[in-house]
């Protein structure tokens, strides 16, 4: 990990984290997957998915066109080779998979096919049969590089998701394949922050944003994928599912934005590609707020305080949970 445990007074300084930044671009420098550290990054936004009959070689159109508009990595929706099940309370077995199933299969293979880089994901089913939403990341030769499982699970109509899996066990951490450090946060993960604040504290230059949103709500999500670039100095990248599901609204468009709240991709199209540059990360964190220390043992030591204290796991229950 970029940044040492210094105890429960600990506070990370701009300096520690400059440090941090500068490690991780020397470690980036040994290939990984086939990527080398670079100054930038060139990343597709795919709004589609492919949970129908022909989705393969539907997927590997779309990573085609993503290739030929010169991105390296390709970010799919949520659960981009499954219906929207959470539209209903009925758990299907064949909505989720054994690790390295067939979803995990032909998401590897269409990377490799073209490769480029990908997040995708799957309900992925354990030993223990736990099921959990997860981003599978995949380099440009198709090999598994990192996975994520969803944490925070809305549960409502349209997004029952706590009836169909289970939260995550562990926190995202930052991943070097694609020579900019990057961190996946899945759908409602967003929205909370600590999250992609610990990415950034960690050196993750970019969030990446996987989600299913419903149109009426996008301006909320909107106004939190700027907030969390301007407070944690990264880049977000957000990429919903197209159009409406199971009676669910769901819509939204993809959406880019820098840590200085410049938003360099705001559109419905089905695949837009972004440039990002390592020099703007760099900049962020040497202005305000970028530069602000972390006191990161005194959030730590409350953060414990506040879970011996609190009832449940959550600031309180939606009117739907029992």
């Amino acid at each position: 990990m970029p940044l040492r445990s210094r105890g429960l007074g600990s506070v990370v300084t701009v300096t520690d984290w400059q440090s941090a930044e500068h490690r991780s671009r020397r470690q980036s420098k040994t290939p990984r997957g086939g990527s080398m550290a670079t100054d930038g990054l060139k990343v597709a936004l795919v709004s589609d998915v492919f949970h129908e009959q022909g989705g393969a070689e539907r997927l590997r159109a779309r990573l085609s066109e993503a290739s030929a508009m010169g991105a390296e990595l390709a970010v799919l929706p949520e659960l981009p080779l499954n219906r929207w099940s959470p539209a209903s309370r009925v758990v299907d077995d064949d909505d989720a998979e054994p690790a390295g199933g067939p979803r995990h299969r032909i998401q590897s293979e269409a990377a490799a096919a073209l490769g480029i880089g990908l997040v995708g994901g799957a309900i992925v089913r354990g030993a223990d049969g736990t099921r959990r939403n997860t981003a599978l990341v995949f380099d440009a030769r198709g090999e598994l590089r990192a996975t994520y499982a969803k944490l925070h699970l809305p549960h409502e109509p349209g997004f029952w998701e706590k009836d169909h899996y289970q939260p995550g066990c562990e926190t995202a951490v930052p991943i070097d394949t694609f020579g900019m450090p990057v961190g996946v946060q899945i759908c409602s993960d967003i929205n909370r922050p600590e999250g992609s604040h610990l990415l950034a504290a960690l050196g993750c230059e970019v969030v990446l944003a996987p989600r299913s949103t419903e149109l009426a709500t996008y301006e909320r999500w909107r106004v939190v994928f700027r907030a969390i670039a301007l407070t944690c100095s990264v880049y977000v990248l957000s990429v919903n599912r197209p159009q409406p599901e199971q009676g669910v609204l769901i819509g939204g468009n993809s959406f880019a934005v820098s840590p200085f709240d410049e938003v360099l991709l705001e559109s419905a199209d089905p695949v837009g590609v972004v440039s990002l540059d390592r020099g703007v990360i760099a900049r962020a964190r040497r202005h305000y707020p970028g530069y602000l220390d972390l006191h990161t043992g005194l959030y730590a030591r409350a953060w414990d305080e506040a879970t011996s204290r609190r009832l449940g796991p959550s600031l309180g229950k939606g009117p739907w949970q029992e």
